[in-house]
């Protein structure tokens, strides 16, 4: 299960039945005087006694999903918190860089047949290998009377967490479709079937409490039904229906500190999943719109600072260079309060809007910018894949490694205990560098390193080694190299530090 926010992904709705018992009032009467009417409000006309008939239905159209994974293992010299046991292994004995491993790993999740010749849509995250290590080998699809299929990965888009695979069989499939995700209210009955762990299927029911929930995420999709959702794992890629049997979302996640269900579960809309699958299922390039800024909600203390109603609009914090927000002339500072004449709120943000739109497309920005209304004009861009936005991230030195780092083999983790990257114009202008300062940034160093004890840390820029200039990592390799080969201990690194001077700092190989 995988945690953002406290978001697992693993969703199966479920919650208690609830029985209409006769000869009291069905709903909440309103108040009332001598001269008003008494009213009642009673249950939508087809809530179920059972869901037995409309199980049977669809019941056989629920898959389950495994997948068998290739994973590429290396010796990690960073491992430990974050990296105390680097270089175990060498000072054992051994030498050289460690040869390359792989090892076994699986997955499980749910799934539902769209169409009688096979096609089966589920969670990006549930076929989809981690890292860039992985390799997926082989996916199995068990129908609800466990025969067992072999498929293949048609179409995944990472952004909405979405996959569509296709069952290698010409057999005839039972297969279920798409509602009208954005006819659903809060309080609407719906029934979510799994098929967790090859157990034959998994029945649960409860209701709607928001269609648009925002759960604080950020992602351009972060756009969700919210049900009382009793979460297993398994789950995910699995469908939500409502009392018509259509596919109103994919269950997606669960709310939870615990990793157990509290009763707050997630679902795709319909509505956002049917486009995007439709083009996985062609083999489609899935391409949104892009602005190229950083923004944050407009809080309570954010509004009241600028007399701004609530629930309404962003605050750029960020531009990136040449992207279509800085073309437009948007700045930092700016309150964008509508998106192609879309309201920008908590439930409709200017992510999810400007995902939305044609790359290409001229569309009207309306801001305030020092208390004043302002409309500007942008040409959205086209936005890049998940993998491209990681390295476009600002890089914040006060913050730790999210991740061990992928390539800790080479001879600048083993020979100086750091882990770098090459600088980009957003990380240069996140550690307050000159817009021409050419070299590395540390982004992590070994505890036991000398880098350590002569104080190298995250942050630090390394601007030439030997005095040579660093432009890149293969500049401080070849620096490392020509040390060794001649008989040297050590590498004199120029490093600059935010707000000092630069200064250089010789470090010890091991």
């Amino acid at each position: 299960m995988r945690y953002v926010y406290g978001l697992s992904t693993a969703l199966l709705l479920g919650g208690a039945t609830v029985s209409l018992v006769t000869g009291y009032p069905a709903g909440a009467q309103t108040a009332q005087n001598d001269s008003s009417e008494m009213r009642s409000v009673v249950p939508r006309a087809g809530a179920p006694e059972s869901f037995a008939d409309l199980t049977a239905q669809l019941q056989p159209a629920v898959v389950n999903i495994a997948t068998r994974q290739r994973v590429e293992v290396r010796s990690n010299p960073f491992a430990g918190t974050p990296f105390g046991n680097m270089f175990q292994n060498r000072r054992r004995g051994r030498s050289g860089n460690s040869t390359p491993q792989t090892r076994e790993a699986q997955s499980l999740g749910s799934g539902f047949i769209i169409s009688a010749d096979g096609f089966v849509v589920t969670n990006n995250h549930v076929v989809s290998p981690p890292g860039n290590r992985s390799t997926l080998e082989e996916i199995t699809v068990t129908m609800p009377d466990g025969n067992e299929y072999e498929a293949e990965l048609v179409g995944a888009d990472a952004a909405s967490d979405l996959a569509v695979l296709k069952i290698k069989s010409d057999k005839s499939f039972p297969f279920v479709k798409f509602g009208d995700s954005a006819g659903a209210r809060p309080g609407d009955w719906v029934m979510a079937i799994g098929n967790p762990f090859g157990l034959g299927g998994t029945v649960t029911s409860g209701i709607v409490s928001a269609v648009y929930r925002n759960t604080g995420s950020g992602s351009a999709y972060d756009r969700y039904i919210q049900t009382d959702a009793s979460i297993n794992r398994g789950n995910s890629g699995g469908p939500l229906f409502d009392m018509q049997g259509n596919v109103i979302g994919i269950n997606n996640a669960i709310f939870s500190p615990s990793g157990g269900s509290v009763g707050i579960g997630f679902a795709i809309p319909a509505e956002i999943a049917a486009p995007i699958v439709d083009k996985l299922k062609v083999g489609a390039e899935i391409e949104r719109g892009f602005l190229g800024v950083g923004i944050d909600k407009v809080d309570d203390d954010l509004a009241d600072s600028l007399g701004l109603p609530r629930n309404r609009g962003e605050i750029i914090q960020a531009v990136q260079d040449d992207g279509a927000a800085a073309k437009a002339g948007i700045k930092p500072g700016d309150i964008v309060t509508k998106i192609d004449g879309k309201l920008v709120t908590n439930e409709q943000t200017l992510s999810f809007l400007v995902a939305n739109i044609t790359p290409g497309t001229k569309i009207p920005i309306e801001l305030l910018r020092d208390g004043k209304p302002k409309t500007l004009n942008a040409t959205v861009g086209k936005r890049p894949s998940e993998d491209e936005l990681r390295q476009q991230q600002m890089f914040d030195p006060d913050a730790e490694p999210e991740t061990p780092p992928e390539d800790t083999d080479g001879p600048v983790a083993e020979k100086l205990g750091l882990q770098t990257r090459e600088l980009t114009p957003q990380i240069i202008d996140q550690l307050g560098a000159d817009a021409d300062t050419s070299g590395l940034v540390v982004t992590a160093v070994d505890p036991n390193s000398d880098a350590a004890r002569k104080g190298l840390r995250r942050g630090d820029i390394i601007l030439t080694a030997n005095y040579k200039r660093v432009g890149g990592l293969g500049d401080l390799e070849k620096a490392i190299t020509d040390a060794e080969g001649a008989g040297r201990e050590a590498v004199l690194l120029r490093i600059q530090r935010r707000g000092q001077p630069a200064r250089y700092v010789a470090v010890r190989m091991r």
